[in-house]
């Protein structure tokens, strides 16, 4: 391509400063440096956690910033070292990066990578490119990366560990959602949790991830799978994916972990908390029978003081447990997810909502904070 080693302008959406919509400005983006590639995003969704950063009580948030991490591109050039992607191929940037050589992309057990550094809080990490500068300039300011992969740009540079590749007939306008939602939910279900046939699940939240959680509880075999969300026209959908049971806590006269419990005689084998927030946490909880219960927590709830559980509660054989992007090690996984999808093995269709041009990227977040919205896809 005649923009290999040159910078290329093009369009991007800047969140300048917290709690304001983003501004779609022209922007500079660097050729790739060593083991890095530049992509050009083709489609990109959005999700709660890009919305987190703007939270003005979210801390380790830098600005200006380009956020998005839930997209597919195809690579415009490579940069010195990169012997696995050239250009043309179709991609997937990962914000849960797979280096192949730490102790922990070494251990089967994790699908954390050493290259991430602030474990505490994953969201603030990965803002600049392992030499510590930015790919990106607009108005003769640098701009930060956003979890390595800032795909709320035409064109972004990505490490060539932060990104999974392709077969070429793969539908990118699809794909994408694998970057974050549908992998962390179904993920969580298959590769956390590790669901049983015939077992018994509760799914708090229906959004992006809850469904693809829904769908990774059917594929398990799950028996019953028992979903929660405040908002009952989400149901449908639900149902048509594999839920069993559908409850909205507004029109329960008892806490829903009550009626959870008395639905499945001393509460569920697994349950699955998607929204964040100790309340939703702590109904998760206590929706798991004594003895084997697991509560697997995904959501995050920004400004949330977390959760309080007692010695005792674990104690009688509950286990609370976390997961990251579903447990896949993306360079790996990712890959033979999108196969899946093309195989029809999995339904990607299900969770897209809407499909709005780039530019209407403020839109997208309105549908998503006022609850109409499943996922949006953004098409350049």
């Amino acid at each position: 391509m005649g923009t290999k080693e040159k910078i290329i302008k093009c369009k991007a959406a800047i969140a300048w400063e917290a709690n304001k919509p983003l501004s779609i400005e022209e922007v500079e983006v660097a050729p790739p440096k060593d083991h890095e590639v530049r992509i050009q995003i083709i489609a990109t969704a959005l999700c709660h956690s890009d919305a987190h950063i703007l939270h003005p009580q979210f801390e380790g948030g830098v600005f200006p910033v380009i956020l998005g991490h839930e997209a597919a591109g195809i690579v415009e050039s490579i940069g010195p070292g990169v012997t696995n992607f050239k250009p043309g191929d179709k991609v997937i940037p990962l914000h849960a990066p797979q280096c192949g050589k730490c102790k922990f992309c070494l251990s089967p057990r994790t699908n954390f990578c050493g290259k991430l550094k602030h474990f505490k809080n994953p969201m603030g990490d990965q803002k600049l490119m392992e030499d510590g500068t930015s790919r990106f300039t607009c108005k003769g300011k640098p701009i930060y990366h956003f979890m390595g992969t800032s795909t709320f740009s035409q064109y972004t540079v990505v490490s060539d560990v932060n990104l999974a590749k392709l077969e070429d007939d793969a539908n990118l306008e699809r794909v994408c959602l694998l970057g974050c939602a549908f992998s962390t939910g179904y993920g969580a279900v298959i590769n956390n949790a590790k669901v049983t046939p015939g077992s018994t699940c509760a799914i708090f939240g229906l959004g992006g991830v809850g469904l693809s959680a829904v769908m990774g509880c059917k594929a398990s075999g799950a028996s019953r799978i028992i979903v929660v969300d405040i908002n009952s026209e989400k149901f449908t959908k639900a149902k048509a994916l594999g839920a069993t049971d559908c409850l909205n806590p507004k029109d329960l006269d008892k806490p829903i972990q009550e009626v959870i419990v008395e639905m499945t005689n001393g509460g569920v084998d697994f349950a699955f908390e998607c929204v964040g927030g100790a309340k939703i946490m702590r109904a998760a909880l206590d929706s798991v029978t004594v003895g084997w219960g697991v509560c697997t927590i995904i959501g995050v709830n920004i400004g949330d003081n977390g959760l309080n559980v007692s010695a005792m509660e674990l104690l009688m054989g509950r286990t609370l447990t976390g997961t990251s992007f579903g447990g896949w090690k993306g360079v790996t996984s990712v890959p033979k997810l999108a196969a899946d999808y093309k195989n029809k093995k999995l339904d990607l269709d299900a969770l897209v909502t809407h499909t709005l041009p780039f530019d209407k990227v403020n839109e997208a977040f309105d549908l998503m904070y006022q609850g109409k919205s499943i996922r949006t896809v953004l098409l350049f």
